[in-house]
């Protein structure tokens, strides 16, 4: 049970570690969206839409091309979150092995040599009670680093969502202004030849 509470908070400080510097990468990236930079999720996802929007493809596989690009991020992003919480579940149930063990220990020795002599019990139910202990002192720190590190991933998942969103409106806006401008270039250009005739 100790063993399995040490990796998991390992793994789960590994995890924050990496976040945190991965977070660090897409506030700077924010802070630059013209100049997309391969080496964080938004960076990617904004060459994605870069590369993209130069082409003459519509709004709709603009989006679903960054949609697509968020999806790839999103596993590296939520990494190892299932065996944090996997670690968190297991704990507190090999707890409870241990003191099913541990009674059954008590119940064989309450067999064997009846309940005249309280050290011989003593050894099992010391032992379910310890391992209940343990279980849920490794389960209980393994909970909350999950929790650290889903919110985490969370966080950054929602900064691509709202970029994406906003490349996404921001390309609207500028589809439709051009279309207005060459839609006015047009009636202008009708009204002077109808002048003409």
């Amino acid at each position: 049970i100790i063993a399995l509470a040490i990796i998991g908070l390992l793994l789960a400080a590994w995890r924050l570690t990496s976040l945190f510097a991965i977070r660090k990468k897409v506030e700077d990236q924010v802070k630059h969206l013209d100049k997309p930079n391969t080496d964080n999720p938004l960076g990617r996802v904004l060459a994605t839409a870069a590369a993209f929007e130069n082409s003459n493809q519509g709004l709709e596989t603009l989006e679903l091309k960054i949609d697509e690009a968020i999806l790839k991020e999103v596993p590296q992003l939520e990494k190892a979150q299932s065996m944090i919480k996997l670690f968190a579940a297991i704990a507190p149930l090999l707890g409870l092995l241990g003191t099913v063990t541990g009674m059954i220990a008590t119940f064989q020795a309450i067999t064997n040599f009846g309940t005249g002599d309280p050290k011989l019990m003593a050894g099992g139910i010391s032992q379910a009670l310890i391992t209940t202990v343990l279980g849920l002192v490794a389960a209980i720190p393994l909970l909350l680093s999950h929790n650290l590190v889903s919110g985490q991933s969370k966080r950054l998942v929602q900064i691509l969502d709202e970029q994406a969103a906003g490349l996404i409106a921001t390309a609207m806006e500028t589809r439709s202004a051009n279309n207005s401008s060459s839609s006015s270039k047009n009636s202008s250009q009708n009204s002077s030849t109808k002048k003409e005739y």
